[in-house]
């Protein structure tokens, strides 16, 4: 049997790429296809709701099972890489189609492109997601070995994530008007359906990279769990329960203010170049994301000595704060783009640390399971990690939708001739002040929930965590003798 070794640079370095180009698709679709389906393109708010929650519901069903063929697949380049490949490319092809939908289009048929188009690129991206998370406890020692990698992986999909959030919108006006968009409405579509293609190639080659630089050391005879197994395993394993609920929570709470916040710039904060106060927000706002992951975890991990559990509960807090701020700002009537940057710091900074922590917390409950149930699920596990965070963008994109049929926001129904329009022109005090308590007052209170449900359910602290990954180190070594 193969020893474990310690990672390469190289292999750091390829897995690292994966994570930035993965999560620059994730996060454009995350955040934009409401907005370019509903905004743009002038699907009904309502009827986009119900496609995304929808989609979400189908991924119920397909995520799992996509777990368990992961677990199952055997072939001489391993198990997660083949997956891996093909998911990329298919959901390359999807991510571009998604964003280029013939302006001809309208009415049932607008609507029947942009389910279809969404359903798709949920299973295409839940191809290629599991098995890339799942290769963390697959070929990693566990422990600082594994918190390591999986601290580099997650800054890295915040890199990714951060490029899309400060450059997606200021790209879409440049492409827009460098094709030839007549109008706002049009610059802004075609913007979109050129980024996409650009964001499409940059993931193939990423994660081609990642396929040749990773080579699978560990749990390639692993026996796969079926269908049955894989839900008793995840009922029985406490742990990975309570920081799926958790994932749900936080999540739920990100997605809804990333999804309104485009909404708040355009027609709350308004004027004619809304688009770059919108991008220098996000700019330093997603700095702050990256940089909490690189170095504010990093030194309160390290330097301060606290607990994992209490760096969550730091982020947490953080952020509710970070809320507050903004919700206090925007009732004032404050217009001045610096102070909605300082709530921004706060909110994007916790969440970038809590992005690496659940995914700590949950890679930790892989050596809990098989302790405790006795196996070793990794793809069963981080499956769900795929579903819940798709899940959760699927509640939030439906709350938002919900808001802005309420509200009767859209530029689709603006009908300019011009490049530059002022959209918070035509929107008056009671929609303003139903869009700033949607996508603040509901992540406050999701967030308390996700705070009570945490400290309630998880009991995997640092002394823990040690003590379970000395007993799988043991229990190897004693299944290794059996097997002599």
């Amino acid at each position: 049997m193969e020893t474990k070794r310690n990672l390469t640079g190289r292999e750091k370095a390829g897995y690292g790429l994966g994570a930035v180009a993965k999560d620059m698709v994730y996060m454009l679709s995350a955040s934009y296809v409401l907005y370019y389906f509903q905004d743009i393109m002038g699907v009904n708010a309502i009827a986009m709701g119900i496609i995304l929650l929808g989609a979400r519901i189908f991924d119920a069903f397909n995520d799992p099972i996509m777990g368990v063929i992961v677990a199952k697949t055997k072939t001489r380049f391993g198990k997660f890489r083949p997956w891996l490949l093909i998911g990329t490319l298919t959901n390359a092809v999807v991510l571009y189609l998604m964003f280029a939908c013939p302006p001809s289009l309208d009415g049932a048929g607008l609507t029947a492109y942009a389910a279809v188009t969404y359903i798709l690129w949920g299973v295409t991206y839940t191809m290629m997601d599991i098995p890339f998370w799942s290769m963390i406890p697959a070929f990693t020692k566990g422990g600082k070995e594994r918190e390591g990698l999986t601290t580099l992986a997650r800054s890295c999909s915040g890199v990714g994530s951060a490029l899309i959030q400060i450059f997606a919108i200021a790209a879409v006006q440049a492409l827009g008007k460098a094709v030839g968009g007549s109008n706002a409405n049009e610059i802004e579509r075609l913007g979109f359906q050129w980024l996409s293609l650009i964001v499409a190639i940059i993931f193939v080659v990423f994660i081609v990279i990642t396929v040749l630089s990773i080579k699978e050391k560990s749990t390639v005879d692993m026996e796969a769990a079926s269908l049955k197994d894989m839900f008793g395993s995840l009922i029985h394993n406490d742990q990975a329960m309570a920081i799926v609920v958790t994932i749900v929570l936080v999540d739920i709470a990100m997605y809804i203010t990333s999804n309104l916040v485009i909404y708040f710039f355009k027609y709350d904060l308004g004027g004619t170049a809304w688009f770059a106060d919108y991008t220098w927000f996000n700019t330093i706002a997603g700095g702050s994301q990256i940089l909490a992951m690189m170095i504010l975890y990093p030194v309160m991990r390290n330097a301060l000595k606290l607990a994992n559990t209490k760096i969550f509960y730091c982020g947490l807090t953080m952020s509710v704060i970070g809320y507050g701020i903004l919700l206090a700002c925007a009732s004032l009537g404050c217009k001045t783009l610096f102070v909605f940057i300082i709530p921004g710091v706060f909110i994007m900074a916790a969440s970038g640390m809590n992005n690496i922590l659940i995914t700590i917390f949950l890679a930790n409950t892989v050596d809990y399971g098989e302790i405790k149930n006795g196996r070793r699920d990794e793809s069963v596990i981080f499956s769900m990690q795929t579903f819940v965070v798709k899940l959760s963008s699927g509640v939030a994109a439906f709350v938002a939708s919900i808001t802005l049929g309420a509200l009767k926001l859209s530029s689709a129904a603006v009908k300019d001739e011009d490049k530059v329009v002022d959209f918070s022109k035509n929107v008056d005090l009671a929609q303003r002040s139903g869009l700033r308590m949607v996508m603040t007052v509901i992540p406050i209170l999701v967030l308390i929930v996700a705070f009570v449900w945490f400290k309630a359910k998880y009991k995997l602290n640092d002394e823990k965590v040690l003590e379970l990954a000395e007993q799988v180190t043991k229990l190897h070594e004693n299944e290794k003798q059996a097997d002599a």
